[in-house]
């Protein structure tokens, strides 16, 4: 993981380096339709917080909506689609007005967008959103991958992280979810007991999960923490996503939005 970050700090940095002003950068509108997740902000790399989600903002070239998730609350707002090529005002966008442990990420992400009056390319997938007279970007954009099914949680996932805490990968039984997305079933390793059980979604919403019902084996181990805080963590689950961060890593998420579980396929 440390290797992997230190080579996503050297790119973002990199990316910063690009000047809104070059003419090879030029851009319209079509280039910033869709998602994109925030990776970099004035030359620093985006990393959320523990169990908050990772920034994202789109962009809909049709209807000139904007949407997406600062950090802790969601983005809502509109965009000029008749602008000149290239240029664009974020000054006014709103968000909600939920309250989460840390709101340094998302004070970062308000305070650059409402900087941004123009958007360049960035090689093929990233974006730049730029000030007036910057030479580089204030923010980078990362084109988003596209969003998760049910089916794409098919399969065996190591859990390493619950509750917003990592979960050391030394341990002896290492927590696990193996979910048969077809049957609707789930087989795990809570780190001291075996968990088995079923797993519910809602109508209407191709990213709801949850685990009401599963059960496990009563063995008592010396240390109960991870169980507990894994247990906890799935009970209090309701939708699923890809964590945008350059890693095949899903993560669950609570009535609130906030992340409880951080899952890697296996």
């Amino acid at each position: 993981m440390k290797k992997f970050f230190v080579s996503f700090c050297l790119a973002a940095a990199t990316l910063g380096l690009s000047s809104c002003g070059s003419t090879k950068n030029t851009a319209v509108l079509a280039d910033i339709d869709g998602e994109w997740s925030i990776i970099e902000i004035n030359g620093a790399a985006v990393v959320p917080a523990p169990g908050q989600a990772y920034p994202y903002i789109g962009f809909d070239k049709a209807t000139g909506r904007v949407h997406g998730n600062a950090g802790c609350n969601r983005l809502m707002g509109s965009f000029d689609v008749q602008a000149a090529p290239g240029t664009i005002d974020l000054s006014r966008l709103g968000t909600t007005r939920m309250m989460c442990p840390d709101m340094t990420v998302e004070q970062n992400v308000l305070n650059a967008l409402a900087q941004v009056k123009q958007y360049v390319r960035l090689g093929d997938e990233n974006i730049g959103l730029c000030g007036k007279s910057l030479k580089r970007p204030i923010m980078v954009l990362k084109r988003k991958a596209p969003d998760m099914t049910l089916a794409d949680l098919n399969g065996k996932w190591k859990i390493v992280e619950a509750g917003g805490v990592a979960i050391p990968d030394t341990l002896e039984n290492q927590p696990f979810i193996e979910l048969d997305t077809a049957a609707k079933t789930m087989h795990g390793q809570a780190g001291c007991n075996l968990i088995n059980g079923g797993f519910q979604t809602e109508e209407g919403e191709p990213a709801s999960i949850s685990f009401p019902q599963f059960i496990s084996t009563m063995m008592a181990c010396p240390d109960m923490e991870i169980e507990d805080r894994v247990k906890q963590a799935l009970n209090a689950t309701r939708t699923f996503a890809r964590i945008q961060d350059g890693e095949n890593r899903v993560g669950f998420y609570d009535a609130e939005g906030t992340l409880v579980v951080v899952l890697i396929k296996e």
